[in-house]
């Protein structure tokens, strides 16, 4: 750990978490005395949500709803979006969904009475503030958006750009593990690994921080033992729980040590060929960890027994073993392991490459440095 680095964390003001605590939210909601609430949402949603607006509106409280956000979001999604809600009188902003969802439900509480534009506000800290209240509530076990004070929106050049800023993180949280029990297996697959994403990648940064690391363990714990029942039997509450909860402690790595070289190499793969997130980031993580051990293995024979492996003789064998475990949890979840797979050409890698070398703030977090060239490498590895 660089000694000169300093700790920030930026919780929610409040975290509620539990099967079943969706249906407090009206009452908070009804107790805080809300006028109108703006609601970001998906249409698969929309069925088991139709009680809470019911009691809403039942209080007086205006709902106005918007569930057009159905993939990664771009900055002229988000333009449309805050048109079509810029003359509401909403208090309180609401996201119910994935990722994508949440992203833009922060980024709307932000920017509804904010006289600075989208673009002013990209990159780390160069938000100013927030002035209407924030709920996040995670309906997948994977982003960790719902705890951290990033958002990521595709611009205009079809580039994935981030907002970080402690005005994201959100004022309360209800993280309700029944949500995800529609959740199909290939998104629950997908997410889930974004989330054990989250948290490997905390914790072998270069930044690592012993605060975060606690986080990170438990995170890669829980979902490392839980995500495949979950995948498989998708009504099993108690494994939607824990990969639920380890999702949030993935998502609290986000903001004061973040992700490294797996997310920046995943980052072409979403904005090139439009795959889900979750899915480009499996695709890549066994190869980059292949690249990285090397730099840290004692960090890396921490992940593998964090996934469940025994200690071998070395850490670099503990650390091998753990990769192998990772290569067994994606199989098993039934993810393509191979960049072929997808039909994504093999002449597009040195593109991609050139695009994530662009990446330059989750770059520097990585343990070991990686140049074009090893770009490319890691692409053909995972080809």
């Amino acid at each position: 750990m660089s000694i000169n680095r300093i700790l920030k964390v930026s919780f929610p003001n409040k975290l509620v978490f539990g099967n079943g605590v969706m249906t407090q939210l009206a009452e908070e909601l009804i107790q805080l005395n809300c006028k109108e609430v703006i609601l970001l949402t998906i249409k698969p949603l929309q069925s088991q949500l139709a009680g809470f607006i019911d009691e809403l509106q039942k209080n007086n409280i205006v709902v106005i709803t918007d569930t057009s956000i159905e993939q990664e979001p771009t900055f002229a999604d988000f333009r449309r979006i805050l048109s079509e809600l810029k003359n509401s009188n909403a208090d309180t902003v609401i996201g119910i969904g994935g990722g994508s969802v949440l992203d833009v439900a922060k980024l709307v509480a932000a920017q509804l009475d904010n006289t600075q534009t989208l673009e002013e506000i990209v990159g780390n800290g160069l938000l100013k503030g927030r002035s209407k209240r924030l709920i996040c509530v995670p309906a997948t076990s994977g982003t960790g958006s719902e705890v951290s004070p990033n958002a990521i929106l595709v611009d205009d050049e079809n580039q994935k750009k981030g907002i970080i800023s402690p005005y994201l993180v959100p004022d309360m949280v209800y993280a309700d593990p029944l949500l995800t029990l529609s959740l199909p297996a290939s998104i629950t697959a997908a997410t889930g690994l974004d989330a054990l994403t989250h948290c490997l990648e905390a914790f072998t940064n270069k930044f690592s921080q012993p605060f975060i690391d606690m986080y990170a363990f438990e995170g890669m714990r829980l979902i490392a033992a839980n995500l495949e029942e979950a995948v498989k039997n998708g009504q099993n509450k108690e494994a939607r729980s824990e990969v639920a909860l380890g999702s949030i402690l993935g998502g609290f790595c986000l903001g004061p040590v973040n992700t490294a070289g797996v997310h920046a190499l995943s980052y072409p793969l979403g904005s090139m060929f439009h795959l889900p997130h979750g899915l480009s980031n499996a695709l890549l993580l066994p190869y980059v960890m292949e690249f990285n051990y090397t730099a840290n293995p004692k960090k890396y024979a921490e992940v593998a027994i964090a996934l469940g492996c025994r200690r071998e003789n070395t850490d670099e064998e503990t650390a091998v073993a753990g990769i192998a475990k990772i290569k067994q949890l994606i199989q098993a979840c039934g993810i393509p392991a191979r960049l072929r797979d997808l039909n994504i050409p093999q002449e597009s890698i040195p593109q991609m490459a050139e695009d994530a070398m662009k990446i330059t703030r989750l770059l520097v977090n990585n343990p070991r440095e990686i140049t074009l060239s090893d770009a490319i490498c890691i692409f053909n590895a995972a080809y």
